[in-house]
């Protein structure tokens, strides 16, 4: 679709949304990053009988073929519980199904900052951020998991059955999309799920030990979400992964590798465990379990070698054209490798 055209389509959706006698468009511009939805900056001039208004905003919408987990109307209703509660989320305006040429979309209201994680470990103007930002992460994920679901009509949220170990649940889950979409052999995946399956988390889970407490669950914790400028956090971003599970889920996926970006630190490359662990417990997310955490830690990066495959699967079966899904497939090859050394330490 050209650029003239979504303008006049997002024009037309703001006016229905806003009643406004008219609305123009201007500063559209397409993002980068993100392989599973477009990105679009934009600011809307909003003219009504008292004046005129302009807001700056992101759209997000689909891409057509790309795998999700939740609908855009239930991701916006999600943020919108988060900004509600206080969180640094962006603060949702519209969601429908209207854009001219689109699937679901939404727009927020755009903050500015920085997204790209190299910036924020190289760059001497981040110096101050990179300090801060492993406490405020802890803080703003005890914030995340204290979200009252119920309070906000998000009970339909994607979750285990009931009786079901958040950790046997996901652990069974991906290793069903593994055996479906994988195209070759991956033995070092296979060695992780034997190794989660006979971790305590999962054999005392089996056995009868009561599960943790569930949470609302970020899904996407890491440093490429995270919105920052110089002084650090300013709002978490991509809640299209979030679902009711373990709380510990998330402090292990920040610790993932691929999400150090070559820091050298575990959280996030910028942080050590052990400030970002009580931040988060003294921020009330109620006490941290270090071996907890590395399990989830070591699910995570194979959680993220398995959406590897699937995204390179999805340009593979020609569902999308996308050079980006097909690249990333070359990422599986980290995974592997930082599981054999997590799971023989």
């Amino acid at each position: 679709m050209a650029d003239d055209e979504l303008a006049r389509g997002i024009e037309a959706f703001i006016a229905r949304e806003t009643g406004a006698s008219a609305v123009r468009v201007s500063e559209l511009r397409r993002l980068t990053g993100g392989a599973s939805r477009e990105t679009w900056s934009l600011d809307a001039t909003i003219y009504r009988a008292g004046g005129a208004e302009t807001l700056a905003l992101i759209l997000q919408r689909d891409v057509r073929g790309a795998p999700k987990e939740l609908t855009r109307p239930m991701e916006f209703q999600l943020m919108k519980a988060a900004f509600d509660e206080g969180v640094h989320a962006p603060e949702p305006l519209w969601v429908g199904d209207e854009l001219v040429g689109a699937g679901e979309s939404f727009f927020v209201r755009r903050v500015d900052g920085e997204t790209l994680p190299r910036r924020l470990l190289r760059e001497d103007v981040y110096a101050q951020a990179r300090e801060a930002l492993p406490e405020q992460l802890g803080r703003l994920l005890a914030q995340i998991h204290a979200i009252p679901v119920e309070k906000h009509g998000l009970t339909s949220l994607p979750a285990p059955p009931a009786g079901v170990s958040p950790a046997v649940h996901e652990v069974e889950r991906y290793e069903n999309i593994f055996r479906m979409i994988a195209p070759e052999p991956h033995p070092a995946f296979e060695l992780a799920f034997r190794w989660l399956r006979q971790h305590p988390v999962i054999a005392g889970a089996t056995a009868g030990v009561p599960a943790t407490a569930r949470t609302l669950v970020h899904g996407d914790f890491r440093i490429g979400n995270v919105l920052f400028g110089p002084e650090g956090l300013r709002v978490m971003l991509d809640w299209e992964l979030a679902h009711m599970g373990d709380p510990m889920e998330d402090m292990g996926f920040i610790c993932v590798r691929s999400w150090r970006f070559g820091g050298p630190k575990p959280v996030g490359g910028i942080g050590d465990r052990e400030p970002f662990f009580a931040a988060y417990e003294e921020a009330g997310g109620g006490k941290v379990d270090p071996e907890r955490v590395r399990f989830w830690e070591v699910f995570g990066n194979l959680r993220w070698g398995i959406i590897c495959l699937s995204q390179a699967r999805t340009y593979l079966d020609g569902v999308s054209k996308s050079v980006e899904l097909a690249s990333i497939g070359r990422r599986t090859a980290e995974t592997e490798w930082e599981l054999l050394e997590l799971i023989s330490s």
